[in-house]
């Protein structure tokens, strides 16, 4: 994939070695509250605070700001000073803006109304509007603050556990997520969430699967016209995305992991159909032919 030398995107949130877990607002309950300024405001609590005050001058930290995050529960995610991505992560990272301002090119140019999604890099766990996540969730896109979340270590997998090599595979994980940005901005994620509750794990799970398919057919019309306008592709790449397609359908993962396939319990799709839905988007690059909901045939 000719992918170097490239625009990169500036929608990119590096929070590669952050803690990914932090207090949140509402880590303590109004009771607790009243009791910590009660203390504040005794005898007691005054020598607390000096103390405290001094502590955050020797230290340069706002005091209010740790305050604030130990009695009104704020985010305390904090940079890890100690880490340092290698070489071959950095390329990563670097080869994944180039993707994602690819996709933002391509997204532009096929929608009036395209809103850019940001990227968040992170390392081991992350959260987002969408609650905590570890790197097993794999990557993902939390439609409640439209960013796509990627552990670079995700690629190193795919290669090793999924057997799915190579740099346009990679492209084809976040074009992917990308596509659940664009269900976002049809509507078509808040009619799925909707249906939450109103049916049946089994008749969820395939509702979900058409959702995962039509986001697998938007990366494939977003590689048709990226190639249409600069022919990125090597030799070999389309096989790339269509070996990742296969590696990750329900019915591959189900079989390796436990050894037996339980149809009921799909929600992406089997690895026929994910390649299928790719590849007609790669081939048509039409958007109207993306409709899986209504689709008689995955």
């Amino acid at each position: 994939m000719k992918w170097r030398s490239r625009r990169q995107s500036t929608n990119i949130e590096d929070r590669r070695g952050q803690s990914g877990r932090g207090m949140g607002r509402g880590g303590f309950s109004p009771l607790i509250i009243g009791s910590l300024i009660k203390v504040l405001f005794s005898k007691t609590g005054l020598i607390i605070v000096g103390l405290f005050l001094v502590f955050s001058f020797l230290t340069g930290n706002n005091p209010l700001s740790l305050l604030g995050q130990l009695i009104g529960g704020e985010p305390a995610e904090t940079t890890s000073a100690a880490y340092q991505p290698g070489p071959e992560e950095e390329m990563l990272a670097d080869f994944s803006a180039t993707v994602l301002a690819d996709t933002e090119d391509i997204w532009n140019r096929l929608m009036d109304n395209y809103r850019e999604p940001t990227l968040v890099l992170f390392t081991n766990s992350v959260s987002s509007a969408c609650g905590f996540a570890s790197s097993a969730t794999g990557p993902f896109y939390c439609p409640a603050d439209e960013k796509l979340y990627l552990d670079l270590s995700f690629f190193q997998e795919m290669e090793d556990k999924l057997n799915a090599p190579g740099d346009f595979a990679q492209a084809y994980v976040i074009a992917h997520e990308v596509g659940h940005h664009i269900q976002k901005i049809m509507g078509i994620t808040d009619k799925m969430q909707s249906l939450r509750g109103r049916l049946s794990e089994k008749e969820y799970n395939q509702y979900s699967v058409r959702l995962e398919l039509q986001a697998d057919f938007l990366a494939g019309v977003w590689a048709h016209h990226t190639q249409s306008l600069n022919q990125i592709l090597d030799a070999g790449d389309l096989e790339e995305a269509l070996d990742a397609a296969n590696a990750i359908g329900d019915d591959r993962l189900q079989k390796q992991s436990t050894g037996r396939v339980v149809p009921d319990s799909f929600t992406h799709g089997t690895s026929a159909q994910r390649m299928r839905w790719f590849k007609k988007g790669f081939d048509t690059g039409d958007l109207s032919q993306g409709d899986t909901f209504n689709a008689e045939t995955l």
